[in-house]
């Protein structure tokens, strides 16, 4: 990944990352990496929307602590 890369993975992960200790959901020690997993394989497809990006990323999350239904597209 190209320097610009890097930069909108941290600044998706940072939003993601924000809301989800804003809203009292932090909790599982996987949440980094998966934020991360999510927003590198999402930008590798293509995307380059900062907000889509974290919102994607935090429902992956959600999802694997059971708290959302699963999402129908792929991330």
């Amino acid at each position: 990944m190209e320097g610009s890369l890097y930069r909108l993975l941290e600044e998706s992960v940072d939003i993601a990352w924000v809301y989800l200790d804003r809203s009292g959901e932090l909790g599982n020690g996987d949440a980094v990496r998966i934020l991360v997993d999510t927003i590198e394989r999402m930008i590798r497809h293509g995307h380059r929307n900062r907000m889509f990006l974290a919102n994607k990323a935090i429902a992956k999350y959600l999802e694997s602590k059971g708290n959302v239904v699963a999402i129908r597209e792929r991330a």
